[in-house]
């Protein structure tokens, strides 16, 4: 795929949606514009199970106005596709034919199988987990997958979804109890088969799309949880189950005021959350694991890279392709920094636990220190800490995500508890003065190239006599700028680690 900029249509049975990726010169991978139209589709077939003819009008106007859009950012191409309404649709051929003959665009038919693979594929690549059952609960249908070792194991498409859901047991978005009831006996039948579903319990059950994306940023809202994301959000069954029956005994006046539930999800919320539950229940999982990737994540994963769309370390793809984001950064500089704080933290990272951990901290931290830089030098860690905490480091917790963005614009122990106050649930005291010291010894390393020009070529580094001797074995010049910055942060780095760092010139004589 050599096109700079890929569009993605996804038809699904409740929404359809455009995402525009580009790929940067600098070789990085964005979403430069998005779009989402509330079509319903699941709940407009009609007795006969056929789409009316004024629905498919307006859905061959959405897909029209979805190719302008592309057309303005000059999209090289353009792939759509469609699932469940389509799919079950029994004038499925008819619709098909329409919307290519009047936009222009060929729809690719997914079946339920591929449906859950290209789900797979967005969640595999937007998470570090093993081992999990998946569930993308859609308009009209619930893919349930099982993978293992990173390997999908298992797949399966369900006929049943919030929307079909909502249409037939809960009208207006209310469900009794017998309605609950009789719903989650049609799904325990449906699944009953499956013996798979119930071959490994205790496994996690990650969530995509919309009703598990909507659970996580109401319950979120609920316990006033001060991250900004909600990808790889946990939450176990007490609170899943506590914050169902809320919304299902609210009207939906009431309902529709709930934080962190949108205005179009108010209806179907509560019969998509009991397909989630009824789900879990049957597999036996250990807690939920909301996921923000999905379907046309996957699609364009396979459409960009169709040899090998499954991504081997996502977290080494997701700090590279946001450093790649900001080329301010000097690379050299940025690569001469990170192989001495590797280095400074092999001597070092005896005095700390999981030294594993803490190199990782210290690498994804030294890449990407300085992409603050692109909004404003001057103040290039405020910024730095801003653009990591909202951006997709995908394969970290929230805690891990946050340890990295406040090491990455360490100025002092002071200014990082100003700043981690307000994750305070997320940060225990000793995660802040870890923080600290590696925050320390990441300027320490930066000060060692101050002058940007890489004029250490060696370095040797020896603990000694409470000093950390740090002797430049091969260098350009005397090193005047390297050292006042060293001897400028020695005091701090003291405190810290207990050593005064002394950098020392070659002996040219």
């Amino acid at each position: 795929m050599t096109e700079q900029r890929i569009g993605i249509i996804d038809i699904g049975s409740n929404s359809i949606r455009l995402v525009v990726y580009e790929r940067t010169v600098g070789g990085a991978n964005r979403v430069i514009d998005g779009s989402k139209h509330s079509a319903r589709l699941s709940e407009q077939l009609d007795d006969d199970g056929a789409l009316p003819e004024q629905s498919i009008d307006e859905l061959v106007d959405m897909m029209n106005h979805f190719r302008l859009i592309c057309a303005h950012h000059r999209t090289g191409h353009i792939r759509a596709v469609a699932t469940a309404a389509i799919r079950n649709a029994t004038n499925q051929s008819h619709i098909l034919r329409r919307i290519e003959a009047e936009s222009g665009l060929p729809i690719e038919l997914l079946s339920g199988k591929q449906e859950a693979d290209y789900g797979y594929l967005g969640m595999v690549n937007s998470m570090a987990i093993e081992d999990g059952f998946l569930i993308d609960i859609g308009g009209g249908s619930t893919e349930v997958s099982l993978f293992k070792n990173r390997k999908l194991v298992h797949a399966i498409s369900f006929p049943f979804g919030c929307v079909s859901m909502t249409k037939r047991y809960a009208k207006g978005g209310m469900l009794s109890d017998q309605q609950l009831k009789e719903l989650e006996k049609h799904i325990e039948d449906k699944i009953e088969h499956e013996t798979w579903l119930r071959s490994s319990p205790n496994l996690p059950l990650v969530g995509i799309g919309g009703t598990v994306r909507a659970l996580g940023k109401v319950h979120q809202s609920h316990v006033k949880y001060p991250f900004p994301s909600t990808n790889n959000y946990s939450l176990d069954a007490a609170s899943t189950d506590e914050l169902f029956e809320l919304m299902r005994k609210q009207p939906l006046d009431k309902r529709s005021k709930v934080p962190g539930l949108s205005k179009d999800r108010v209806d179907i919320i509560v019969p998509g959350i009991a397909i989630l539950r009824t789900i879990y229940r049957a597999i036996s999982a250990s807690h939920y694991i909301v996921c923000a990737a999905g379907l046309r994540d996957g699609l364009f994963y396979a459409t960009r890279f169709p040899e090998r769309p499954r991504l081997d370390d996502v977290i080494t793809y997701s700090v590279n392709n946001l450093a790649a984001l900001h080329p301010e950064a000097p690379m050299q500089h940025t690569s001469q920094v990170n192989r001495t704080v590797l280095s400074l933290i092999d001597l070092l990272g005896s005095k700390l636990p999981a030294l594993d951990l803490v190199r990782q901290y210290l690498d994804i931290a030294s890449i990407l220190h300085r992409i603050g830089a692109s909004i404003d030098y001057y103040d290039y860690k405020k910024h730095t800490f801003y653009l990591m905490i909202n951006s997709h480091i995908n394969g970290l917790s929230h805690r891990e995500l946050l340890i990295c963005s406040l090491i990455a614009s360490y100025k002092g122990k002071s200014r990082v508890k100003q700043t981690a106050a307000a994750y305070k649930p997320l940060l225990s005291e000793e995660d802040i003065e870890t923080v600290c010291k590696l925050g320390a010894v990441l300027q320490l390393a930066i000060a060692l190239d101050r002058s940007e020009t890489q004029a250490i070529g060696k370095l040797s580094i020896e603990v000694s006599g409470g000093k950390l001797h740090l002797r430049a074995l091969r260098a350009e010049g005397m090193l005047a700028v390297e050292r006042k910055e060293v001897d400028s942060l020695a005091s701090d780095f003291k405190k810290l680690w207990n050593l005064t760092p002394l950098l020392h010139t070659p002996d040219y004589r």
